[in-house]
């Protein structure tokens, strides 16, 4: 049986890719009997349903663009920060 780590990993693979006939299989065993899954499961298909539809009214110009160096410069401070405690 998977792990519920797996089983997030291969709902959210499912948003993008196909999923083989096994992983298939193997999620939806496990998903029938973890309500934890089921419930990441439904939210996540339902945030990728809302994402798509509002990706598909508008154009990637009028989509907002984000500074990544400043965010991505505050990751690696905290990731150091924590690592050395």
């Amino acid at each position: 049986m998977l792990s519920c780590k797996k089983a997030s990993e291969l709902i959210d693979k499912s948003d993008e890719t196909k999923l083989s006939l096994m992983e298939r299989l193997k999620l939806r065993f496990h998903v029938a009997m973890c309500d934890g899954c089921k419930s990441y499961q439904k939210q996540s298909s339902f945030i990728t349903t809302v994402l798509n539809r509002n990706l598909k009214n508008k154009s990637e110009t009028t989509m907002p663009q984000f500074e990544n160096e400043p965010l991505k410069e505050k990751i690696i401070s905290e990731l150091e920060h924590s690592k050395n405690k």
